[in-house]
């Protein structure tokens, strides 16, 4: 029974979350409206999400997001320090094609927006058979160093997430 009135609690908590922040403002109002978009959406979404993904809260997920933290972090210290510092002639900006181990879509989503969300990277395209990501990134020494980074810290933990 909680199943059905709860379909994806998950998401029924991340848009509660969104929806507060967004509002900026914990009034009664807020909070009530908040909850009740957290239950209506997926409730009346639920039929279009026949396969839904099996994702692994508690330790991994705190893992995930506490390395995707830090690398914003830095990264944005990274790309102040190219853009005060460097000449943009000097720049090895660069193209990299990362091949994909992961392949739901969902997880394949998780790892291009967290590419996107790091400064100084950017996913610009995901192949027709959704088994490499193409990345634009903005100052790159070695390739394969970069790719090897890319997998190694997003996309395997995001296999044990998503697995």
């Amino acid at each position: 029974m909680i199943a059905r009135l709860f379909p994806h609690p998950g998401l029924s908590g991340l848009l509660v979350l969104v929806w507060l922040l967004l509002q900026n403002n914990l009034s009664a109002g807020t909070i009530i409206f908040a909850l009740i978009v957290g239950f209506v959406v997926p409730l009346f979404t639920s039929t279009y999400w026949q396969d839904k993904p099996r994702i692994r809260f508690g330790w991994r997920m705190i893992d995930y997001l506490g390395v995707v933290i830090w690398d914003i972090l830095i990264a944005n210290f990274q790309v102040a320090w190219l853009i005060l510092f460097r000449r943009n002639r000097d720049l090895r900006s660069s193209w990299l094609v990362v091949p994909l181990e992961v392949r739901q879509p969902e997880a394949i989503t998780s790892l291009a927006g967290t590419i996107s969300l790091t400064p100084g990277t950017v996913s610009a395209d995901v192949s027709a058979d959704g088994r490499s990501l193409l990345v634009h990134a903005l100052d790159v020494a070695d390739r394969e160093a970069e790719v090897a980074r890319i997998k190694s810290r997003y996309e395997a933990r995001l296999i044990r997430i998503f697995q």
